[in-house]
């Protein structure tokens, strides 16, 4: 069964995210089990404007009015089975440029999927992305848990399924910290002395991506199982439709 990842590195610069980002996607090239089809995404040098709200995208099959690089990564996120974002902490939560995007993604689709509806219904279709987060900071307590709660209620605003990797690493998502410096390698660099901490933060990391394309595995193997059931349900033509084309 082939699974679509697509790793998105959140952070403005090419640094720790990346690492973290790079070493759980190379983790998971070597498992046999799936046919993996991985691409990774980085924010560094892309533009995202704010949302405007001025409802454009509700009223042009969610097309956006601002002329950036939002629908490349829409489209993206929208062929892929499992979305793995690597972010950075920015004051407690998500830098600027994720929540852009992910404030334009949520309103577009509406748009998107409207006329799958009746008129007048505000809703959106089942998209059952597994979604998994992995975020680092500079500080040990510096907001961690709270970015990967921000994720996770993107991940079912979306309509999808979070993910975390194994315990005891992993409660909620992977997390990790550059021990108070901000280098850009600072993590890797700590990784290769043998850093506990950051030894932790790469094998959570690592998990999340594994357990994140077996639950894609399950849920893909359900949707086929169940198709005439589920297709009697608007909500569930998206993501049906989407694997009689994987």
């Amino acid at each position: 069964m082939e699974i679509k990842i697509l790793g998105i590195n959140g952070s403005p610069r090419k640094g720790n995210s990346e690492f973290l980002l790079t070493k759980a996607l190379d983790y998971v090239a070597n498992l046999n089990n799936f046919d993996i089809k991985t691409e990774k995404y980085s924010f560094r040098g892309k533009e995202f404007k704010p949302c405007i709200g001025c409802g454009y995208c509700g009223k042009n099959e969610g097309k956006c009015v601002h002329n950036d690089d939002f629908a490349e990564l829409k489209g993206k996120w929208m062929q892929a089975d499992v979305i793995i974002y690597s972010v950075p902490v920015y004051h407690m939560s998500i830098p600027g440029q994720v929540k852009c995007f992910i404030d334009r993604l949520g309103n577009s689709f509406f748009g998107t999927y409207k006329n799958l509806f009746d008129s007048g219904e505000d809703t959106l279709p089942k998209l059952m992305k597994v979604i998994g987060s992995i975020v680092q900071g500079v500080h040990i307590f510096s907001g961690q848990e709270h970015t990967l709660t921000d994720l996770i209620n993107h991940t079912l605003l979306m309509q999808s399924i979070p993910v975390a990797g194994d315990m005891w690493e992993s409660y909620i998502g992977a997390a990790g910290w550059t021990n108070n410096k901000i280098d850009r390698n600072a993590m890797e660099e700590d990784f290769k002395k043998g850093n506990f901490d950051t030894r932790v933060a790469v094998e959570a990391s690592e998990k999340l991506v594994k357990r994140a394309i077996e639950m894609a595995a399950i849920i893909k193997s359900g949707l086929k199982k169940h198709k005439k059931q589920l297709i009697k349900d608007s909500h569930y033509i998206p993501v049906l439709n989407k694997i009689k084309d994987d």
